[in-house]
């Protein structure tokens, strides 16, 4: 949860972007769990905010899906099932696949080296048996891609998306063998930007969505079959 912040209650609107900013950090660092109550008394105490600044804020992750509300038991964090992961990954494929193709089309020699140091990193990561460093070395590399391509819309919504399915993404990083798999997709992006080949980037990214969905399938299965 977030850490109490000292002082009396605040108010108004920078109050509602504090206490946006430490529950969505809270809630994409996995500190509050999917399904998790968010007790409006508690939290406005813990964050130092009002209980109308932080309603409003649970209103703005609401928005961005990441909490809903349930009529008269007030608000959780949102637990999305693999079959909402299949679709919002099968929605980021048109998305990062256009940023892909955009990021190589404009990339400096500059940020072309500083992918590179980040392929190797990523490959350094997977060798050490590392998946939280992976993890956090894969959310970087998308992060760089949609900062070079320029397309600040498709990022915006991409920012959404991502958020709903950390908890999918954590779960894959963790599981036997898929870093091995994904590193390689992720390298063929990588050198298809900096290589400045649109076209095979958005396909690379494609490639690499359809491998992540294939992998949400077969753990939900491997989740619901008995003694699984």
């Amino acid at each position: 949860m977030p850490a109490r912040t000292p002082g009396g209650p605040r108010a108004g609107e920078a109050a509602r972007a504090h206490a946006l900013a430490a529950l969505r950090q809270a809630i994409l660092s996995g500190d509050v769990a999917p399904g998790q109550r968010l007790v409006e008394e508690e939290l406005a105490g813990t964050l130092g905010v009002t209980r109308q600044s932080l309603r409003a804020a649970l209103l703005d992750l609401t928005a961005e899906g990441l909490v809903e509300r349930i009529p008269n038991r007030g608000a959780r964090v949102r637990t999305v099932t693999t079959d909402e992961a299949v679709a919002i990954t099968e929605c980021r494929m048109a998305l990062e696949a256009l940023c892909a193709a955009k990021a190589a089309e404009r990339i400096s020699d500059d940020e072309a080296a500083q992918l590179r140091e980040l392929g190797e990193n990523l490959k350094n990561a997977v060798t050490d048996g590392n998946p939280l460093k992976y993890s956090e070395l894969n959310r970087e590399l998308h992060r760089r891609v949609g900062a070079i391509s320029g397309q600040r819309v498709a990022v915006g919504l991409l920012d959404r998306l991502h958020g709903q399915l950390v908890r999918h993404q954590f779960q894959l990083a963790l599981r036997p063998g898929r870093p091995e798999v994904s590193v390689a997709e992720h390298l063929a992006i990588l050198n298809a930007i900096v290589d400045r080949r649109p076209d095979d980037a958005a396909l690379a990214v494609r490639a690499h969505l359809a491998s992540v969905v294939t992998a949400l399938q077969a753990g939900d299965k491997s989740e619901t079959r008995p003694g699984g």
